[in-house]
This record gives C-alpha cells, structure tokens and sequence, in this order.
C-alpha cells in the first residue's frame, strides 16, 4: 500500500465519521499470521501480487482464471506509467517462500473511472478497483475462488487477509473488524492494514461462507485512530468484467467461469 492520506481527505473522513462519536464498538480481533498448511487451509486463493521489483500488493482469487486487486497496486508511482502484465506475477497462498500456484499475468483492466494522477485522493479510492487476467486459470482441489457478496453497512462486522510490510512471508487475518461509516463508493473500516495491504479482499460471513465485499484502498488516520479505505464491489465489478473484455478483442471470448452462489465449500472465518 503506498498512501497515507492527509489535510482534505481527512477531513473527509471526518465528516463521514461523525455520527460515530457515541456508539460504543465491539474490541477488533487481533491479527493472526497463517504460517502453516493448516493455518491456511481456505484462505489460498489469497495471493502476494509480485509487482516487478517495486514492491508488492495483495490479491484474491474471484474465478479460476481472475484476481481482484487495487488499481493503484498497477501504477509506477513515480512515472504514474501503468504497469505491462508481464511485469506482475499472482502467487497464490504464498508462505514462507513458497506458493501453491504461480501465474503471470496476461491482461490487466483498471476501472474506467479511476485515474492514478489525480489530485482527489479521497475521489481516487472510489474506483480503485483493478482485475488480473491469469495466463492460465488454477484448477486445483484445495483452492477455491472466492464468491463476491453485497456491500456491507455501518456497524456490520468485516474481515480481512492480507500480507504488509513486517508480514510479507505470510498472509495474516483479522477475522473480525468493523465497518465505521460508508457511502455507496468507500467505506471506512476499523481493520489493521498497512503497506502492502492493497488490494486485500475484504470478507463478510455469511451462511457460514466467507465472500469478498471490498477491497482495501489505503490507510489512514482520524485523529489519532487509524482507519482502512475500502471499495465496496457491487457496481464496479461488473464494469470491470466489461472491460477485462474488451481487451481480448473480437471474438475472443476468454475461459472466465462464473462460479454458483450459495455452495458453502469456501474459505470460513474461525470464529463466524
């Protein structure tokens, strides 16, 4: 994750968090780094997006062959050049130096709206939404993509799997944290985030299955209490599977399955 928001956008938020000033919260979960096979077992479709050699972010499997990341995770942010796909590789489950599966990545969309070099910072978090296209989709019994579900509300509970500087070997998960205020295009969220932390699904139970709601923007304080910046899916997915169609060109129509709702094999939270 590469910003920290100051001045306007603060003061954004604050005005977005007002109404919370005397509603008392449920204490988040701590973070927990899943270290071992076992650890980890649902949660591989959860990946470290290898940036070329600018770093990393995190991404999520939503299909055999997609992964849902943020837009800004794909810009140089010195040039503001977007990156080529060939420079980024999706390394599923990734753990202690080894990965469950490894792809490079084929075609790369980020949200029509979503521009990298603008001065509205807060503006930038409401489209910063990007799908990977994997050179070929990961089939494998142990991992499964994840389902996408409706944007939660204030006062619901969230979590999230990341991988962040200080965490980079391993994913870490925070089972449950809070969201704090929202709009229809950001939400702002109690959970522990940090750089590299771009880009993270951002889970709602239900049904006892674990579904991407968000994804993680960008961190940021509120007088002295740090906050995550996240961008709810409900619209913006399907525009950007739109998009991601647009760059096969004519007559391609891709290998992109679409996974039923409903089938309670996916990853769950330890404590739902």
């Amino acid at each position: 994750m590469r910003h920290l928001f100051p001045g306007r956008v603060i003061a954004c938020l604050l005005a977005l968090m007002l109404s919370l000033g005397g509603l008392a919260r449920a204490e988040d979960a701590a973070m927990v780094s899943l270290q071992t096979a076992d650890d980890s077992r649902g949660w591989d479709a959860v990946g470290k997006l290898m940036l070329g050699d600018r770093g990393f972010c995190t991404g999520a499997l939503i299909e055999p062959q997609l992964v849902l990341t943020a837009a800004h995770c794909l810009y140089d942010k010195q040039t503001g050049v977007q990156m080529r796909p060939d420079e980024i590789q999706f390394f599923a489950g990734w753990r202690n130096g080894r990965a469950v599966a490894y792809r490079s990545v084929s075609h790369a969309v980020t949200h029509p709206d979503y521009r990298f070099a603008t001065g509205d910072k807060l503006g930038r978090v409401t489209a910063d939404l990007a799908l990977l296209e994997l050179s070929q989709p990961i089939r494998l019994p142990s991992l499964t993509p994840f389902e996408t579900g409706a944007t939660p509300v204030e006062g619901d509970s969230v979590g999230v799997v990341s991988y962040a500087q200080d965490r980079a070997e391993a994913p870490s998960i925070q089972e449950f944290c809070e969201v704090l205020a929202g709009r229809r295009e950001t939400l702002i969220l109690s959970c522990n985030v940090d750089f590299g932390s771009s880009g993270a699904p951002v889970f709602a139970i239900t049904d006892g299955v674990a579904r991407i709601v968000s994804v993680i923007s960008a961190k940021a304080e509120v007088d002295g209490r740090k906050v995550a910046l996240a961008v709810p899916l409900a619209a913006p997915l399907a525009v950007l599977r739109e998009a991601l169609a647009e760059t096969r060109g004519p007559g391609r129509t891709g290998t992109v399955s679409v996974l039923s709702g409903g089938q309670g094999n996916g990853a769950k939270f330890i404590k739902p």
